[in-house]
């Protein structure tokens, strides 16, 4: 299968970072168990707590609180699963909008479930959190609240300062998914309310298969695999350090990459041009505040399955939303939580950009847009 020329899905999994290759290669060249103490273990070591502190210092969290783990998904299944035990935790309370592997760990607790609907700009309905979290307070109930920082389809950034605010001074806990934020805003993790946030390197330019997440202190015990005492005995198996050590150069080389890129300028040129051919563009979350790199969209009437079809033929690689639903194009539930209409939902496209994005790049992609709408509109007898 020929390879896509222009990659246009980087909340997918970002095209992997020269300095992500190299720390990986180097490390590649090392032999033994970062858990041995000899000199061979002691240089994995090394190239493990190397790469704590470079992730550490993009997250503003204290080193020690990085725990590696071998995705997100596992970071927030650790948090949810894991901490609903470690914390003693009498229920779960998550938003509607939430990435699927948080939805599935609140499910797999066996607590009781309270869902935080989505405004019609896709943020998280603060007055509904509050609501549960009084509810709970009057029975003496002790929550986990789970919230994302910014929506992986949408790019919406979410109120979590508004969420800490009620979270920060009770006895519930809060656990904030941070995968699509992480390098694009300021996470301030030490500094910050949130218990434990969850990151991943393949959506900075990293390697797939590690994730991290982040614990304060008196979240310390949380767990999910207990293994061998690994990563001060918060998750066991012996760490990638290959993997680590590409986490941790991407953690130090994305900012700068994604900053000079300057993807939200040409998100503004994508979406732009895109209202140029199609008026009747609608661009989901526009009234909110985005982080820039993203933007869902449909045209009325363009299922987004025929329209991926049409700009892939093109070599343009676009989304119809999460990459995590086993390669199949179905509703979005985010945009069901945002009350978006199911015959509009069904044309929805994401577009999202990143550290290797180019001008060439939107300009190729708004050419076939082009195209495969006034393709769908020829046939269908109107006009673009």
């Amino acid at each position: 299968m020929t390879q896509a020329a222009t990659y246009l899905d980087h909340n997918a999994s970002a095209p992997l970072l020269p300095e992500a290759k190299a720390a990986m290669l180097a490390a590649f060249e090392l032999t033994g168990n970062p858990s041995s103490v000899h000199r061979h273990g002691r240089l994995l070591r090394n190239a493990v707590d190397t790469a704590r502190r470079q992730v550490a210092r993009l997250a503003g969290a204290e080193h020690d609180q990085v725990v590696f783990t071998g995705s997100a998904t596992e970071a927030i299944t650790q948090a949810i699963v894991g901490g609903a035990d470690a914390l003693r935790i009498d229920g779960i309370v998550i938003s509607a909008g939430e990435h699927v592997a948080a939805l599935k760990a609140a499910e797999l607790t066996g607590l009781p479930v309270t869902r935080v609907d989505l405004d019609g700009d896709g943020r998280i309905r603060v007055d509904q959190l509050a609501a549960a979290i009084g509810s709970a307070d009057m029975v003496g109930l002790r929550l986990l609240v789970c919230v994302h920082l910014v929506n992986n389809e949408t790019g919406v950034v979410q109120p979590v300062e508004d969420i800490e605010r009620l979270v920060g001074p009770s006895p519930h806990y809060l656990f904030v998914d941070a995968v699509q934020g992480f390098g694009k805003l300021d996470l301030a993790f030490a500094a910050r309310a949130p218990d434990m946030m969850a990151l991943s390197a393949h959506k900075i330019g990293g390697p797939a298969g590690v994730g991290a997440l982040l614990l304060k202190g008196h979240a310390d015990q949380v767990r999910l695999i207990p293994g061998g005492g690994q990563e001060q005995g918060r998750r066991g198996g012996t760490e990638p350090a290959a993997l680590i050590a590409g986490f941790g150069a991407a953690a130090d080389s994305f900012p700068g990459r994604f900053e000079k890129a300057g993807a939200a300028a040409l998100i503004e040129r994508a979406e732009a041009g895109m209202r140029a051919v199609a008026p009747d563009l609608v661009v989901f979350g526009a009234a909110a505040r985005r982080v820039g790199s993203v933007s869902n969209f449909a045209v009325p009437g363009l299922k987004n399955s025929v329209a991926m079809m049409g700009l892939d033929l093109l070599g343009l690689s676009v989304s119809a939303g999460s990459a995590c639903s086993s390669g199949k194009v179905g509703p979005s539930h985010v945009l069901a939580a945002m009350g978006v209409a199911p015959e509009l939902g069904e044309c929805a496209l994401r577009l999202s950009l990143g550290w290797s994005s180019t001008a060439d790049d939107v300009a190729a992609f708004l050419s076939g847009f082009g195209e495969v709408v006034g393709r769908h509109r020829s046939r269908h007898g109107r006009a673009a």
